[in-house]
């Protein structure tokens, strides 16, 4: 038996499968067992065809290709190439099984790339279970992003046979490029940040305390709710900060590069976090993945290490808005279905935005307000409570005026962001501020005497909840690092308490 290593999806995950063969006596046949999807059964007469262009001579046997663990369903023509070199090198005796081999044939044995390669690569990367791999040539450059893992590039079936007939003194053709942006290096972990501004906070006059807001809300990843009438600039300030956010490490970079894979979209590799807004009308199940047969990712986690954008938020359904609890204190998102059950992160900034009532112009000095007090708590009352606790700041916006001017540029914010970043590192902290659980509050959002006063005073007048009290010291201590300050004092709770929603 001959044996070398390929990889398939289990959630968004690789999982490794064991592609095994024997040619024994019997009527000659060919056939693949072990939850082989359609794509992999059609992979024999890719096999057949590649094997006999390249003059090789199927043997009179029984051919019988197993691919291992049996209980996983496989799909993806990534299996191709190991099916068609476990034939070719069946003579061999020398043991492959450390080999990982991927993909796909042509009828005339050319090796072509697939569209899960990267992923599948990233994902065991990651999990430290892959060394050396063939792959097609043409995937060599996307690749080299990769670190710890020796490419062999074939662009032919030939190739690759040669390739593992003579392994020992193979040597590969691909070598680690490191990611070419500005970075700087905390306790040896190299963090990345891009200074395209393709969006720019220069653009959004006026509208202070929202800019603040959301100064804040990159600095420590808090979640951040926007009020006010239609043309207030909600939308421009959350599209903008995007390019604000705190740098990336490579691991980062790499993970986000993957779930543009996992969209059929080309990985960039930028230090620039993703940006999810799906629309209100969109189902729970694209917002949060699913599916009958095999669970899919969705918005949530697709926006993992960046944001997700709703707006119009109270026009989203209850349902989506009360399951969107669950990621945003978890931050995971988990879907059981009968035939699967997959767990997946899910650490985002969420942003969103919405009007102060129905037609919007309530909070307009200059239009009139068309929405009666019982449609005004109606559009309010589908936000819960629940719901609302979950967010950090929210802002009621300014009308727009025609003496608003210009007072900051997204270059000048996010200097300001990487400064909080760095002090953050520096001091220990692993996770950024809106995230940091019980133990580490207590560690990092020291407060002094006033501080704690003011915080004591805020519970009593407004009833806070624990949660609410935790997410007030987490946005203080954002807030006093923004301003260089080791111990979170009177003023930095006072603007976290601020940013309260009321009412």
């Amino acid at each position: 038996m001959k044996m070398v290593s390929c990889a398939t999806y289990e959630g968004i995950e690789a999982k490794v499968v064991h592609v095994e063969s024997t040619l024994t006596k019997g009527l000659p046949s060919f056939s693949v067992v072990g939850m082989a999807s359609a794509s992999i059964n059609e992979a024999k007469e890719r096999v057949k065809s590649a094997l006999l262009s390249n003059e090789f001579i199927f043997p009179p046997k029984r051919i019988t290709i197993n691919l291992a663990p049996s209980d996983v369903k496989k799909e993806g023509s990534q299996f191709d190439l190991s099916i068609a070199l476990l034939i070719a090198l069946d003579y061999l005796e020398d043991d492959l099984s450390e080999w990982f081999v991927f993909g796909e044939l042509g009828l005339d044995g050319a090796v072509k790339e697939n569209i899960q390669l990267y992923p599948l690569m990233l994902s065991l990367a990651n999990q430290k279970i892959i060394k050396k791999a063939v792959v097609p040539f043409e995937s060599l450059e996307k690749l080299s992003k990769i670190c710890g893992v020796e490419f062999y590039g074939v662009k032919r079936l030939e190739e690759a046979i040669e390739l593992l007939k003579n392994y020992v003194d193979a040597v590969p053709n691909c070598t680690y490029k490191k990611i070419d942006y500005p970075s700087y290096v905390i306790d040896e972990e190299e963090y990345y940040f891009d200074e395209g501004y393709k969006e720019d906070f220069l653009d959004v006059k006026g509208q202070e305390v929202a800019k603040r807001a959301a100064l804040i809300s990159a600095a420590g990843f808090h979640n951040l709710l926007l009020e006010g009438s239609p043309g207030c600039g909600k939308s421009m300030i959350a599209q903008r900060l995007r390019y604000i956010l705190p740098p990336l490490s490579s691991d980062d970079i790499l993970e986000i590069a993957k779930l543009d894979a996992l969209e059929a979209k080309e990985p960039e590799f930028r230090p620039l976090r993703s940006f999810r807004a799906p629309h209100h009308s969109s189902t729970t199940a694209s917002i949060f993945g699913g599916g009958s047969h095999k669970a899919k990712i969705g918005e949530v986690g697709l926006a993992h290490r960046g944001i997700l954008f709703f707006d119009e938020l109270p026009h989203f359904s209850r349902v989506v808005l009360e399951a969107l609890r669950e990621p945003l204190q978890d931050n995971k998102i988990r879907i059981s279905r009968v035939n699967s059950k997959v767990e997946y992160p899910s650490d985002f900034l969420f942003v969103s935005a919405m009007n102060p009532c129905p037609c919007g112009n309530l909070l307009n000095s200059q239009k009139e307000c068309r929405c009666s007090e019982l449609e005004i708590q109606r559009y309010k009352n589908r936000l819960s409570d629940p719901f609302l606790e979950r967010i950090d700041l929210c802002v009621v916006m300014q009308q727009v005026s025609s003496k608003d001017k210009v007072t900051i540029s997204s270059k000048e914010m996010h200097s300001q962001v990487i400064e909080v970043h760095k002090r953050a590192k520096l001091r220990g902290q692993t996770r950024f501020s809106a995230k940091l659980n019980d133990d580490e509050i207590e560690k990092y959002c020291v407060l002094d005497d006033d501080a704690k006063n003011v915080l004591n005073m805020a519970v009593e007048k407004f009833a806070l909840s624990f949660r609410s009290i935790k997410k007030i010291q987490k946005v203080s201590r954002t807030i006093a690092d923004l301003e260089g300050i080791d111990i979170i004092e009177k003023r930095h709770v006072l603007e976290a308490l601020s940013y309260r929603r009321r009412g």
